[in-house]
């Protein structure tokens, strides 16, 4: 028997509240054609992921990375801040 090796799903996104204590809320938009009519639109979709250290702030660019559940609503982790947003 081999062993698989299970690859992780990772996704950037831009934090929308960071109000909660280790959880920030990762807004992801992307862009799809319509299978139909060709035309592209974008989809939204706001996770909730796990910020440990609490170093994430609103409007910073993330790397997120799917994981085991933490919590009702947290299945994502971040690993890292790829862009800092504008100072308040």
């Amino acid at each position: 028997m081999e062993a698989r090796k299970k690859t992780k799903v990772e996704k950037t996104g831009e934090v929308v509240s960071s109000k909660n204590e280790k959880s920030r809320v990762v807004l992801i938009k992307r862009r799809v054609q319509h299978p139909v009519y060709k035309k592209y639109f974008n989809k939204i979709k706001k996770v909730m992921a796990h910020d440990e250290k609490n170093l994430s702030k609103e409007g910073d660019i993330v790397r997120i990375v799917q994981c085991r559940p933490l919590s009702k609503r947290k299945r994502w982790k971040i690993v890292e801040i790829s862009e800092r947003g504008a100072e308040r």
